[in-house]
C-alpha cells in the first residue's frame, strides 16, 4: 500500500439539514437551489462540506444553514449518516464514499434569505397526505407496483415484492403506518417509480438533488414517530395558539385526521399545555382561549407526547 492510497480512499464528509416548519395548513421544508443537477432535480437541502474551521459537526451545520438561508437554528438532532458509494451521481467523486451527516431541525417559519424557499413537503411525497382521504396518486402508484411485482424473475421474488408492498403501503389487510415514509420511498425507488431512479414522470413526487429526498423521507418518518412520545411539535408552534391550531398542525405533520375530542382529552391528560389570559376571535367561530406549552412537563414524565388516534383513515 502506498502513502497515496489512504488519501484516495478517504471519504468526503458533508453536512445536510432537513429544516422543517409547519402552518395549520401544511408542513414545510426549507430548500435551496443545487447547481449541476439533471433537469428537474435542482431543489435540495441546505448543505456543505465539513471544514477545518468547524469545531464540531453541528456548529459546522449551523454555519452552512445561516450562510445559505439566513436561518438561525434552534432544535437540532442528528438524523443519520448517509454513506453509500456513488450516492452522489454527477459530482465527479470517482466512486469514493461521500459521507453526509444529516440533521433534523425544527423551526418556526421565517422569511428565508437568498435563493432558499419554503415548500410543502407533500410536494415531494404526495401519497403521504391522507387528511382528505386516499391520495389520488396512490391508486396509480399501487397499480405500477403490482405490475413491478408481477414482473419478478421468479415466484419467490414476486412473493417478496408483494409482501413489501403490503407492509409499506398498507395493502393486503395491513393498516397504513404513517411512520414508514422512508420504506415507501425506497420501495418506489427500487421499483423505478421515482424520478431519481429514472421514472419519466413525477407521479411519486417532485425529485430533489442528489439523495436529498431520501434524507427528507428519513426526517419525516423520524418526526412522525417522535411526536408520539416527545413534545417536539411545540418547536414549530407559535408561543401562543389554540387547541384547534395545535390539532391542525399535528394532522399536517402526521398526514392523518385526528378525532377532535380524543385529541383534546389526550393533550389535557398529558399536561402538555396551559391556558393564557388571551382570547382570539380569529378561529372563524366562537372566541377561543390561547394556550402555551408547559415546559414543566419535560421534568414530570419521561415520554410526554401525542399518541395519535386517527379520526378516519381511507
Amino acid at each position: 500500500m502506498t502513502e497515496a492510497e489512504p488519501a484516495t480512499a478517504s471519504p468526503l464528509v458533508g453536512l445536510a439539514a432537513v429544516i422543517l416548519a409547519a402552518t395549520p395548513d401544511e408542513p414545510r421544508v426549507l430548500t435551496v437551489p443545487v447547481a449541476g443537477q439533471p433537469e428537474g432535480r435542482g431543489e435540495g437541502l441546505p448543505a456543505g462540506p465539513l471544514e477545518p474551521a468547524h469545531p464540531t459537526l453541528e456548529r459546522g451545520l449551523r454555519a452552512w444553514v445561516e450562510r445559505q438561508t439566513g436561518q438561525t437554528l434552534g432544535y437540532v438532532e442528528q438524523l443519520y449518516t448517509f454513506g453509500d458509494r456513488n450516492r452522489r451521481p454527477g459530482t465527479g467523486d470517482g466512486g469514493r464514499h461521500a459521507l453526509s451527516v444529516a440533521y433534523l431541525a425544527l423551526v418556526r417559519e421565517a422569511r428565508p434569505a437568498a435563493d432558499s424557499a419554503w415548500h410543502c413537503w407533500y410536494r415531494y411525497f404526495p401519497y403521504e397526505d391522507r387528511r382528505a382521504g386516499r391520495p389520488p396518486a396512490l391508486d396509480a402508484l399501487q397499480a405500477r407496483l403490482e405490475a413491478w411485482a408481477a414482473a419478478a424473475p421468479d415466484p419467490e421474488e414476486e412473493r417478496r415484492r408483494r409482501d413489501r408492498i403490503g407492509l409499506t403501503f398498507g395493502s393486503a389487510g395491513s393498516g397504513w403506518n404513517e411512520e414508514r415514509v422512508l420504506e415507501r420511498y425506497e420501495l418506489l425507488f427500487e421499483a423505478g417509480l421515482v424520478p431519481e431512479a429514472g421514472a419519466p414522470d413525477t407521479l411519486a413526487g417532485q425529485a430533489m438533488a442528489l439523495d436529498h429526498r431520501r434524507m427528507l423521507a428519513t426526517a419525516l418518518g423520524r418526526l412522525r414517530g417522535k411526536i408520539k412520545y416527545r413534545p417536539v411539535v411545540f418547536e414549530v408552534m407559535p408561543p401562543a395558539f389554540t387547541l384547534g391550531q395545535l390539532q391542525l398542525v399535528v394532522e399536517a405533520l402526521s398526514g392523518i385526521l385526528l378525532h377532535k375530542q380524543n385529541f383534546r382529552r389526550l393533550v389535557a391528560q398529558q399536561g402538555l399545555v396551559e391556558e393564557t389570559d388571551a382570547i382570539t376571535a380569529e378561529t372563524g367561530g366562537r372566541p377561543a382561549r390561547l394556550m402555551r406549552f408547559r415546559r414543566e412537563v419535560l421534568l414530570e414524565r419521561p415520554a410526554p407526547g401525542l399518541r395519535l388516534s386517527a379520526g378516519r383513515l381511507a
